[in-house]
């Protein structure tokens, strides 16, 4: 049987099972969580800020390292780090006049490296 089958036969067969609705509905993330997280996955969705969080996972770098490091301009970059930074997915640093990128906190490493693992099934 092909899950369209079997996904109609629950459809109509299926009475529920004996999980604890109610518990399960009380313990249900609130809806402005679940928009954090939903905008969360957003900004991991897209392969130019994947690219740079794995390169900040690597090492704290500036615009200019990121350019040289994506081969992109320093515009696009920036653009994708300021929506990083909105996210707290990122964090920067001063240092005269060079603005040092790294990631936020240990949580985004976290994600991001399960994420990958669970990806190649390490």
């Amino acid at each position: 049987m092909d899950n369209v089958t079997i996904s109609a036969a629950c459809d109509d067969a299926c009475a529920g099972t004996e999980a604890d609705i109610a518990g399960v509905k009380e313990k249900l993330v609130d809806e402005a969580a679940a928009t954090e997280l939903a905008d969360l996955f957003k900004a991991l969705g897209d392969p130019t800020r994947v690219k740079i969080i794995h390169a900040l996972l690597q090492s704290e770098l500036c615009v200019h390292d990121l350019t040289q490091v994506l081969e992109m301009g320093q515009s696009a970059v920036s653009h994708q780090l300021r929506l990083l930074r909105n996210m707290r997915i990122v964090k920067r640093r001063k240092v005269g006049k060079t603005v040092f990128y790294s990631l936020d906190d240990d949580h985004v490493e976290q994600i991001f490296v399960l994420t990958l693992q669970h990806l190649r099934h390490e």
